[in-house]
């Protein structure tokens, strides 16, 4: 894989999912109880927003943030939307993807400028995206392939419009690139694009969305490192762009520049998510089913072993939640428990040690669970209170 500026950096979760109603274009802003944001593992950065930057191997609240109805995880970073439909951002702010005018790491929140009406929100890497209630997209941070989307490569520490789109119904963020689905079904997507992560058949970045080809009735998106999900309204899912690992379940590892079906799942599938090289597919069953890379455990049927195919997730059968980090992933159960397994270096499965799991365990001391993400080395959960 070629290293090319910010590739330089370690590879991290873009683990993009956006928690939704079962309901076609029923953002997670309108599908969450309002609650508090808990986060655990590292802190490097002051992600886990609750004061001095330490660590945790248990969960705990993030400090003064309450009415919380959607949040996603980027690389060190996090973001919340309050029902008030404000913004807020803490963690790592090294190319303004905290939104609030500076480029100094928050470990605590802080309210982005000038967004207001916004009903869903998600990270990339080093960006976060923001959706507003009329339906155009707004995002700031890094922008050195063209991921803001406003037609420029240079770098915004405040919101900037995504250009072109409108009647956006949901939004998802990977490392460097960004998707949105739009109200009649289609995919569009921006930013890198080395490895056909855009979805529309070339190897081609674009500093402005490009309609992702093949897919209609797209109810569901997910981004990865260099990969993107999506599941269609009859319940299938499609994938596309980086493929080494397998992350994209077509049984092979090659790269596709174009959406390919991901075979072998036994049911419809209800939500996805996706780690660095993994992928995770939630279905109506409640089962959960992953495939991709499997080092760490982070595939979580008790191999260790890489799967090109999905293979179902040990031990859930009640999921309404999946989310996914870098290395590791995480479910909620209908009881509302939380669960992960894969990478534990820094206790990001929150069970108390730093033991790598390859089937789910349980995370500590969380209960009433509406949410899940993760990114790079730590977690966190919407929760209510």
């Amino acid at each position: 894989m070629g290293v090319r500026g910010r590739r330089a950096r370690a590879c991290a979760a873009a683990a993009v999912v956006v928690a939704v109603a079962a309901v076609a274009g029923v953002g997670s802003a309108e599908a969450a109880n309002p609650g508090v944001v808990v986060t655990w593992g590292s802190d490097a950065d002051g992600q886990l927003g609750n004061g001095p930057a330490g660590g945790h191997l248990k969960a705990a609240a993030v400090s003064g943030l309450t009415n919380v109805i959607d949040m996603h995880g980027g690389r060190e970073h996090v973001v919340a939307l309050k029902q008030n439909g404000t913004v807020w951002t803490w963690g790592h702010n090294n190319d303004g993807q905290l939104g609030d005018g500076t480029k100094t790491n928050r470990p605590a929140p802080v309210q982005v400028k000038g967004l207001s009406g916004v009903r869903d929100v998600t990270t990339g890497h080093y960006s976060t995206i923001a959706l507003k209630a009329d339906g155009t997209v707004w995002a700031w941070g890094l922008n050195n392939f063209g991921q803001l989307g406003n037609g420029t490569t240079k770098t915004s520490t405040i919101p900037v419009w995504v250009k072109g789109l409108t009647n956006v119904i949901q939004i998802a963020g990977a490392r460097d690139h960004s998707l949105a689905v739009k109200s009649d079904g289609s995919v569009w997507a921006w930013g890198d694009n080395q490895f056909g992560n855009l979805g529309n058949g070339t190897t081609k970045n674009s500093d402005v969305p490009v309609q992702v080809k093949g897919l209609t009735n797209v109810i569901r998106i997910a981004g990865g490192r260099d990969h993107s999900l999506a599941i269609e309204g009859n319940g299938s899912v499609w994938a596309w762009g980086w493929n080494q690992y397998g992350q994209v379940g077509d049984g092979t590892t090659t790269n596709r520049l174009t959406p390919v079906k991901v075979g072998g799942l036994p049911a419809a599938a209800r939500q996805v998510a996706a780690g660095a090289n993994h992928s995770l597919a939630r279905l109506s069953n409640g089962t959960v089913w992953a495939w991709g890379q499997n080092r760490f455990g982070q595939v979580g049927d008790g191999t260790g072993v890489g799967r090109l195919t999905p293979v179902k997730v040990a031990g859930i059968a009640n999921a309404i939640n999946i989310g996914a980090g870098r290395l590791h992933s995480l479910v909620i159960e209908k009881d509302r428990s939380v669960w992960a397994w894969g990478d534990n270096d820094f206790g990001q499965l929150g069970d108390g040690t730093t033991t790598n799991r390859m089937k789910p365990v349980r995370v500590a001391g969380v209960t009433g669970g509406e949410q899940v993400a993760g990114g790079r080395d730590y977690s966190v959960a919407l929760v209510r209170p």
